[in-house]
């Protein structure tokens, strides 16, 4: 913590820019020694660490410049030419799209749903209970209520649990250290997502809060779906398919496949 020493401010701002970005200028965050991976940009990386302590060590001002920086606000457009040299983004050509993380698709979903608790503070909620005999069981709840529609950030883990959803989703083991994330794909995501209770029971909210701003049924509805969900207007094609959805299989159906679709869960 000497202030001499370059190291403690270059991890620091190496942990923001992974945060944000989902990889750092150092892909290997814990480890900047020899067998550490090299800064794609040193010298970007070095004056980050200077402009922390500039700022007096504190980290909002930083972070508000690297949310206001060209790199982080550029579009996430694929270019073939870029993409021969650089596949991955490392370069920063783009902005690199990501999945979200376990604890951010759940909290999306709820907030989506107009379900979510921003109440910050207090005590945290968990999605399991707690059962003693002879040794400590914990058993995922089937039915989340409205007691843990609260930030994940509240959740109080166990290291034994294994929760629907975000562990699916990559949830760290909260055992050990993990410095990064592993982000896998598989069948059974998709699955838990589509059939899980909450997956139905947010599907119904969002319905609910559709029909509550608009409050005639029609195609106002399912725009209103999508600049909830994304952010964006529909084009008439997906108008149209949601349109097809919704008269073959009910709208409870077209709420559900909107909270499962990739463009929820990316971050671009």
């Amino acid at each position: 913590v000497d202030e001499r020493n370059p190291l403690t401010s270059r991890v620091i701002v190496n942990r923001l820019w992974h945060y944000h970005f989902g990889t750092g200028i150092v892909d290997t965050p814990s480890d900047f020694g020899y067998l550490g991976g090299k800064p794609t940009h040193p010298e970007l990386l070095d004056w980050l660490a200077v402009r922390l302590k500039e700022h007096g060590w504190r980290l909002k001002p930083l972070q508000r410049e690297i949310l206001l920086s060209q790199t982080w606000r550029q579009r996430s457009d694929h270019r073939e030419e870029a993409a021969r040299v650089d596949g991955g983004s490392r370069l920063l050509w783009r902005f690199p799209p990501r999945r979200l993380d376990a604890e951010e698709i759940r909290d999306t979903m709820l907030h989506v749903a107009g379900r979510l608790d921003p109440k910050p503070g207090g005590p945290g909620f968990r999605l399991y209970r707690y059962l003693e005999d002879n040794v400590a069981t914990y058993v995922p709840l089937d039915r989340h209520g409205p007691e843990t529609w609260r930030r994940a950030v509240y959740h109080q883990n166990a290291r034994a649990s294994l929760i629907d959803g975000l562990t699916d989703y990559d949830l760290p083991d909260n055992a050990s250290t993990a410095p990064t994330r592993v982000r896998t794909i598989s069948p059974l995501q998709s699955l838990t997502q589509l059939n899980h209770q909450l997956t139905i029971d947010l599907a119904a909210g969002l319905l609910d809060r559709i029909r509550r701003e608009v409050p005639v049924e029609g195609d106002d509805q399912i725009r209103q779906a999508f600049s909830l969900a994304f952010q964006r207007q529909p084009t008439p094609t997906e108008v149209a398919a949601a349109r097809r959805l919704i008269t073959a299989y009910g709208w409870r159906a077209f709420t559900r496949e909107l909270l499962n679709a990739n463009e929820l869960f990316c971050l671009r």
